[in-house]
């Protein structure tokens, strides 16, 4: 690439990290990055075919198109698969009970990563499968930065059917909501034999780099392993590893080796 196109781009980039802080007009754009107007317009006019930028009919301004946001959401992903790996091994070896990597799906929880033991008797293998949101750790600790009014669009259930779960388990949207508060205070969620009868699990908010809950990550496992008193514990541990992750996503730490 020669030297015009280096500036072509540079100039691009310092015309997104402006747009970046708030829309403005062409003229705005051109004093904010120093550059000459005629220049701006022309690389303002490619990024908005792009969908890099798009501009406001009304005032005419330039703001950030839908394609940055894409671009950074599909590099979160990319970093959250390549090191949670990593960060899950260290929790099973820390914890001694398996591990998962849960991500929002619809309205339900999807789990996509997960780390064994070598123990014989696991909790039931969830990779790939859906579970509720209310009555599952790691459903709720995805809701964590969530509203109430989508917290309760999302746990809307078809002709006011009651939700999922054991009699332990949250079935209706205030319960939920009541029990969020207390765990978001406490920042993990705990659900014992909630979802079914000798299972418990303990989950943690994994935040990407816009603070936004990204994933969660949890261990479950036989109640008679993880008895109650075991629990502060193994929340501890699993709340360490999801920031430890979350520090990764938003580029704050060195991979796991």
């Amino acid at each position: 690439m020669g030297s015009d196109g280096l500036s072509s781009v540079h100039r691009a980039l310092d015309i997104l990290r402006a747009l970046g802080q708030q829309p403005m007009g062409v003229q705005d754009v051109a004093q904010a990055v120093g550059r000459e107007k005629s220049q701006v317009s022309r690389t303002l006019k490619v990024l908005a075919q792009e969908g890099f930028v798009e501009r406001d009919p009304s005032s005419l301004r330039y703001r950030i198109g839908p394609q940055l946001p894409a671009l950074a959401a599909s590099a979160g992903e990319s970093t959250l698969h390549r090191e949670a790996p990593a960060v899950l091994r260290e929790l099973v070896h820390r914890v001694g009970e398996p591990a998962y990597l849960t991500v929002l799906s619809g309205h339900s929880v999807v789990t996509v990563l997960t780390e064994r033991t070598s123990r014989t008797l696991q909790a039931h293998e969830w990779i790939g499968r859906t579970s509720p949101l209310n009555c599952t750790s790691a459903g709720r600790a995805l809701l964590f930065d969530r509203p109430d009014e989508e917290v309760a669009a999302l746990l809307a259930t078809e002709g006011d059917a009651p939700m999922p779960g054991t009699n332990a388990a949250p079935r209706e949207v205030v319960a939920v909501l009541e029990r969020l508060r207390r765990e978001r205070e406490r920042g993990h969620a705990v659900a014992v034999e909630e979802m079914e009868p000798g299972l418990i699990a303990v989950a943690a908010p994994v935040y990407d780099h816009r603070g936004r809950v990204a994933a969660a990550m949890n261990v479950s496992a036989p109640v008679f392993r993880l008895p109650p008193q075991a629990v502060p514990g193994a929340a501890e541990m699993v709340v360490g590893a999801a920031h430890r992750l979350s520090a990764r996503l938003a580029g704050a730490e060195p991979p796991i080796q």
